[in-house]
């Protein structure tokens, strides 16, 4: 992993620090004390880091995250777990890495993703036309094939529940989108090649603990095209069935499908095999789960019977495939005891005579030589055949030894019977591959099968990055980059210590599984010694016969207890005998009579040493075809939607080599940028390039050539930046961005200050100004209703002595009227008086 680089870490920087629970948190570096650095995390803690354990953190990534991880700033692991957490959250659960798809399976139903448009969008689209999904892989394989006319091949990996299942599906239905042909007799070829994933699924798959629909072997899918792009043909080849989940699970993991689903068929069919409750048998109440949330065993088990009439198995053989699955049911549930005999063995009770005539029913043999096949061995010995009985632990062996024969006997018989039906086509010159197959594992136990698969993973290790490296030499090559110093990291030394003859751990298992007397710390002691300066091998301390390897994924021990058992595979000669004699055609056909010198050879064959053969014939198979690979990552423990565990995807980011394709990026040039988004970048540091109008090539090198950066290559159309120097490009940036900002600032706060101080005094003139005319305007309308009243009261004074001296007028008038009146009353009265006195006195005087 590449380590921080100390010197372009400075107070003030954004960094990722190592962190127990989140595996990596984002924080602010406050001090920095010689090699120790403080740092304040996002989640509101301090802590103290050494330098070069920190990483540089991209404060202009994206908000939501980048499509490719090339694209990153700081390609480094922190920057690729924060990177894909935040497109998760976004429900983006396809991320790019160059040409590499990381998928995470959302656990939810997301049909929009896949429906016919997005089909048809993808549909000639090159990776990097439209956002990263399962669909532009097969595109750009499909496509590839057409225009080189070169076999194409696609591996999908990931660990148990990572939906490598349903990554297989989607890419075989846009395949089958895109060389769409019909077949005869009405059925298509995909149409086959489709439907036998569900076939295969309820025969191949279980429960486990971390998935509820797990594959317990690996599958190669072969889809032939004829020359004008249409599917011709198609071949399933298989790897390493899990054998020993048929008789033995732990808690709370289930068996294969298909016992389940025959369990919950039509009642006609369950009496017909004479089946119950799954719970009645041994075979699987060995765990306590029967049924699978949102599953319909019943439903389920009638899809399966479709797609079996699409792959093109008829009524009898699914009768007889059926019967086998219910036969080896009924075996299990056979129990032995001690007979009179000293080392032999009787069945128990009558449920279990019960049990083997039903078994012996449905597989149309003797009851007898059924039960003389469980309990009995003979041995062939110069002078004469001995039959020897087997104690009751040796009779459950047999038993349990004979159903798994028969269970892989009956896949092997599926598998070969699709590719028979859908058929191959001779004159096909090109293909595609869809490569199926587990991923790495590490359990608490690990024991043969964990050592096969983490085997395979090594092998598929080593060509991803021989790939990888090839990606990095062709675009190194493309721009014209020197990368002769560049130096492939190999795993070579793991898989000598696994496959070397004739000293590696599969070689020394098939000489121990060759000595009868060997046993599992005889064959841990070998290894003990041969291996004891092997720095891929420990010895772990505390343990007799554990032994552990240290895988590219990291340590995994191994208990070697069942490693001979396991590896050795070889049908009982009474079990071959007794079923080659079946009345039903199907089951002897399963195991079809031996030569004696076959039945010689086959007293031991190797299961690791047939196995590794396989992986070589599969690895030469991919070697002949240009590699497409998609990582399959569980997001979370708990199967649920919208949950990121930083560990749990890290170990897998780890484990599938996600990781190492960055440091391979990084022991190059892991920053690539076109010219335009560099000087879009870094042209602050040197503003006056920009100003002399130079091609955007030499703008980038005069830039480089003054900041004194050594290392760097420039290629093309892009700059290509050694580990670190992006880094140092940001914090020289940075540091001149906070010069900047400082300089700016105090401008800034200049004109703000002088901005608020006019603003004040102009608020202050105009509140004055209105203050001012408001008082004025309240004194003027004061003084008009002072105004206004005087000129009231001046009239209504003027009217009250209008009317006063009206008032008083009239009565004057009136007064001096009647006083007048009065007077010439008086008067006349008088004047009467006078006149009437006088007439009186003239009368009165005589006249003279």
């Amino acid at each position: 992993m590449i380590q921080g680089i100390p010197e372009n870490i400075v107070v003030g920087s954004h960094v990722w620090v190592g962190d127990p629970e989140l595996v990596w948190v984002d924080g602010l570096v406050l001090n920095i004390n010689g090699e120790g650095a403080e740092i304040e995390t996002s989640n509101e803690k301090k802590v103290v880091s050494h330098l070069s354990k920190l990483h540089p953190k991209d404060t202009e990534a994206p908000a939501d995250g980048v499509d490719d991880m090339t694209k990153l700033a700081y390609l480094h692991e922190p920057g690729v777990l924060n990177n894909l957490e935040t497109r998760y959250k976004i429900n983006e659960i396809y991320t790019y890495t160059g040409n590499i798809l990381i998928a995470i399976n959302p656990f939810q139903s997301l049909p929009h993703l896949y429906d016919a448009n997005v089909m048809k969008r993808y549909k000639g689209a090159t990776i990097g036309d439209l956002s990263p999904h399962v669909f532009a892989i097969a595109e750009a394989a499909y496509r590839a094939m057409i225009t080189e006319e070169k076999s194409n091949s696609i591996l999908v990996s990931g660990e148990s529940g990572a939906g490598k299942t349903e990554t297989t599906k989607m890419l075989m239905r846009y395949l089958a989108y895109l060389g769409g042909n019909t077949a005869s007799e009405g059925r298509t070829v995909e149409q086959q090649v489709l439907e036998s994933n569900p076939v295969l699924e309820a025969f191949g798959n279980a429960k486990t603990v971390r998935n509820d629909n797990s594959s317990r072997f690996g599958k190669f899918v072969e889809i032939q095209f004829d020359k004008f792009g249409r599917i011709s043909g198609a071949a399933i080849r298989t790897y390493l069935l899990e054998k020993s989940r048929v008789c033995q699970i732990s808690d709370p993991e289930r068996n294969y499908h298909c016992f389940y689903l025959l369990c919950a068929s039509p009642p006609e069919e369950k009496e017909k095999y004479k089946l119950g409750d799954p719970r009645s048998f041994h075979y699987l109440n060995q765990s306590s789960c029967y049924e699978l949330v949102g599953v319909n065993a019943a439903q389920e088990y009638l899809s399966t019977k479709r797609a079996m009439d699409i792959v093109g198995i008829s009524q009898e053989e699914q009768d007889a495939i059926f019967r086998v699955v219910a036969a080896i049911l009924h075996l299990g549930n056979i129990k032995f005891a001690k007979s009179e005999e000293t080392d032999s063995s009787v069945l128990e009770d009558e449920e279990s005579k019960f049990h083997l005539q039903t078994a012996a029913e449905l597989l149309m043999c003797d009851p007898d030589a059924l039960e003389v096949a469980l309990c009995k061995r003979v041995m062939i010995t110069p002078e004469e055949i001995i039959k020897r009985s087997l104690d009751p632990l040796g009779a459950t062996v047999s038993r349990d030894g004979l159903a798994k024969t028969l269970y892989s006997r009956l896949f092997d018989w599926l598998v070969d019977k699709i590719n028979k039906s859908i058929g191959q086509d001779p004159n096909s010159k090109c293909l595609i591959g869809v490569l199926d197959i587990y991923g790495f594992e590490s359990f608490q136990t690990n024991s043969f099968e964990q050592f096969c698969i983490n085997f395979t993973n090594e092998k598929l290790q080593q060509h991803f990055n021989q790939h990888v490296f090839k990606m990095e030499q062709e675009e190194y090559t493309k721009e014209g980059i020197d990368w002769s110093y560049l130096e492939f990291v190999d795993n070579q030394d793991v898989l000598d210590l696994i496959e070397k003859k004739p000293g590696g751990i599969i070689a020394l298992l098939d000489e121990a599984c060759m000595f009868p007397k060997s046993t599992h710390e005889t064959f841990s002691q070998k290894l003990y010694q041969t291996f004891k300066d092997h720095k891929r091998f420990i010895k772990p301390k505390l343990a007799r016969s554990d032994f552990t390897i240290v895988h590219y994924a990291g340590e995994v021990q191994y208990q070697s207890e069942q490693f001979i058992d396991k590896n050795k595979d070889y049908v009982v000669p009474e079990h071959q005998e007794m079923l080659s004699a079946s009345k039903c055609s199907f089951v002897s056909g399963l195991f079809p009579p031996l030569s004696e010198e076959t039945a010689k050879s086959a007293k031991f064959s190797s299961i690791g040493s047939r196995f590794k053969l396989q992986l070589q014939q599969l690895m030469e198979t991919l070697n002949h075809t240009e590699p497409h690979y998609i990582r399959c990552v569980k997001p979370n423990s708990l199967l649920k939607p919208g949950i990121f565990e930083n560990m749990n995807v890290i170990q897998q980011l780890r484990s599938g080599g996600v990781l190492e394709a960055v440091r391979i990026k990084c022991a190059g040039f892991p920053t690539h940028r076109n010219f335009h988004e560099f000087l879009t970048r870094v042209r602050v540091l040197a503003p006056e390039v920009l100003r002399g109008n130079f091609e955007e090539k030499d703008s980038c090198k005069k830039i480089l050539e003054k900041i004194g950066l050594t290392g760097y290559q420039i290629g093309e159309t892009k700059i290509f930046l050694r580990a670190g120097q992006m880094a140092e490009l940001d914090a020289r940036r940075a540091c001149l961005l906070s010069n900047s900002a400082t300089v700016i600032q105090k401008q800034i706060k200049t004109h703000i200050s002088r901005k608020t101080y006019n603003a004040l005094r102009q608020s202050s003139i105009f509140v004055q100004s209105f203050c001012r005319g408001g008082l004025a305007r309240r004194s003027y309308y004061h003084m008009k209703r002072e105004a206004a009243a005087t000129r009231i009261q001046t009239y209504m004074r003027g009217k009250l002595a209008r009317k006063w001296y009206t008032e008083i007028r009239i009565s004057a008038i009136v007064l001096q009227t009647g006083f007048r009146t009065m007077a010439v009353h008086d008067q006349f009265r008088y004047r009467k008086k006078t006149v009437a006195s006088t007439r009186i006195q003239v009368r009165a005087v005589p006249v003279m």
